[in-house]
């Protein structure tokens, strides 16, 4: 067994490990750093395979951003872990009849007959990957890339609206009052007479 191919089964077995607690887990901030896990994994094997940019991307988009703000959004969510925990049972039946025809599914169409493709030959440009996937992304397929940036700023407005409700019991600040306020309201000048020895 090579090297490469050890790696490739060491970064397999972390990345099922880590996609199958982080939907077992009960804790949402442990799920989301078991999918931290799983992302920096699946970039380790996008590396592997020789699509460094993939690789990279993955790393500071998803883990750098995506993640913290999917920690973020849980963190202020106040999610009632409690609560979570007395459903799980009642649900379990339905849940493994979903991922059993999930897993069907997937074999049926990711079988073992679309692995067995010829790698494909090497192109005859010095044109690393990157380059290729940027002529690709600002040519061909702007319109898809202009989309998954609208949906990413919707995603970001919607975190923010979710982290601007108001819970009762919380101190906040009213922007107009504090323009409101004048000297005489914070200061109060005292006039007094000078001590005598």
């Amino acid at each position: 067994m090579s090297f490469q191919l050890a790696m490739f089964y060491i970064f397999s077995a972390i990345l099922v490990g880590a996609a199958a607690a982080m939907i077992t887990v009960r804790n949402p901030v442990h799920a989301a750093l078991c999918l931290v896990l799983a992302f920096f994994t699946s970039a380790a094997l996008w590396i592997m395979m020789e699509a460094e940019f993939l690789g990279i991307v993955l790393v500071l988009v998803y883990v750098g951003a995506v993640m913290v703000l999917f920690l973020f959004v849980v963190m202020m969510l106040d999610v009632n872990i409690a609560r979570l925990r007395e459903g799980f049972i009642r649900f379990l039946p339905v849940g493994a009849l979903v991922a059993a025809a999930m897993a069907v599914v997937m074999i049926m169409v990711v079988g073992a007959r679309h692995f067995r493709i010829e790698p494909p030959a090497p192109a005859a440009t010095d044109v690393g990957n990157t380059e290729m996937l940027g002529r690709l992304i600002y040519t061909e397929y702007v319109y898809p890339f202009e989309l998954a940036a609208v949906i990413l700023l919707v995603a970001i407005v919607a975190a923010i609206t979710l982290t601007l409700r108001r819970r009762p019991g919380t101190r906040h600040i009213d922007p107009a009052e504090q323009v409101k306020v004048k000297r005489e309201d914070r200061i109060r000048i005292v006039k007094m007479e000078a001590e005598k020895k």
